[in-house]
């Protein structure tokens, strides 16, 4: 059944280390256990991905924000931050990595995204993911982030009961899986301080996104992922859209979210100027205007960029070709009862991913 929904709280595996039943849920229903992994440990990868935004257009401020990654990749962990300057005028943006080998288990990521600690420590890094009750916490220190600049963060994003985008999906090779759960509309407030400058998120306006993840990857894979909250009104309203990510035959993860309930979409095509091939990570012209479409008509937007967050790291190996593209996203969406929400101007991001890894 395509977008199969998934109630029943279970062990994500089956004793073979497949996925017991794929789909989607609003919650996490599925029960991650890492030992329970019929893979080699270099093969599994868990992360924990935070975006915060905020959206100056209506202030008349500044656009800014951050995105937090820790993760254990097997062979590899990845600890990065980036500090982003999304304005239409002159959008900048810095992005510093921390790579460690093999790390194979040892960050103790945890087992469910409802609660516990992330954290990461060495001598230019310290960054720690605290979910208590309804709050998540982000904070830690970056050394000589930026200019010889250390960027401070002491963030709290508000997670009150609501629906989520939790998804369950296989790949085509047995025991390989991808399990992941999208947070939107977590209110957020607090600050980062980069040197001297302050720049201050709140919760009337401002937002975080969690992208919490854990599986057994095929080696070779291209993603896109899109993914935006605004304040509409007093009303939160957000999206996430992506495909690229194993067997979507049982569901997708492309979602809209009001006022914290869920309204399922089905397919989502992203039209990048130029983009001809999966894999193809140099003809797309990522700052032209892009089209969102779905299937049913459900989610029609124009994508208007404003910076390319490109990185490439070529060790042979080990390839990740990444543009994370923010922008506006103007057009309308369509909610399971009929309302149809008009979007202007909305900061968001789409991404084109392809990582050999």
């Amino acid at each position: 059944m395509r977008n199969h929904e998934v109630t029943k709280v279970q062990p994500l595996l089956d004793d073979k280390g497949c996925l017991s039943e794929p789909g989607w849920a609003r919650g996490c229903v599925w029960q991650y256990r890492r030992s329970g992994i019929r893979a080699p440990r270099m093969r599994i990868k868990e992360w924990d991905y935070y975006l915060v935004l905020h959206d100056g257009k209506d202030s008349g401020d500044r656009s800014f924000g951050a995105a937090f990654t820790l993760s254990d990749d097997g062979y590899v962990g990845l600890q990065s931050v980036s500090f982003l300057l999304p304005e239409r005028s002159s959008p900048r943006e810095h992005t510093s990595t921390i790579l460690k080998l093999f790390p194979m288990g040892r960050m103790h990521m945890p087992s469910t995204p409802e609660e516990g600690t992330t954290a990461f420590s060495d001598r230019q890094l310290q960054l720690t993911f605290q979910k208590t009750g309804r709050k998540r916490q982000i904070y830690g220190r970056y050394a000589d982030f930026w200019d010889g600049k250390d960027l401070d963060v002491d963030l709290e994003l508000d997670c009150p009961q609501m629906d989520t985008m939790c998804i369950a999906t296989p790949f085509d090779r047995p025991g390989r899986f991808y399990y992941n759960q999208k947070v939107n509309s977590m209110r957020a407030q607090g600050q980062l301080r980069l040197g001297s400058e302050v720049y201050t998120f709140h919760p009337e306006t401002d937002f975080g996104t969690l992208d919490w993840g854990r599986g057994v990857w095929t080696y070779d894979n291209t993603w896109y992922w899109g993914n935006g909250n605004t304040d509409l009104d007093g009303h939160a309203f957000a999206f996430n859209i992506g495909y690229g990510f194993g067997d979507t035959k049982a569901a997708t993860e492309n979602i809209l979210f009001y006022d914290g309930a869920a309204s399922k979409l089905d397919d989502v095509e992203i039209r990048i100027p130029g983009d001809r091939a999966l894999h193809d990570m140099e003809s797309p012209r990522y700052l032209s205007p892009w089209e969102v479409h779905e299937s049913s008509g459900r989610f029609e937007m124009t994508f208007t960029p404003i910076m390319d967050r490109s990185a490439k790291l070529d060790f042979r190996l080990i390839v990740s070709d990444q543009h994370q593209v923010f922008g506006t996203m103007t057009g309308y969406a369509v909610l399971d009862s009929g309302q149809k929400i008009g979007v202007r101007d909305m900061l968001c991001f789409i991404e084109k991913v392809h990582n050999r890894y």
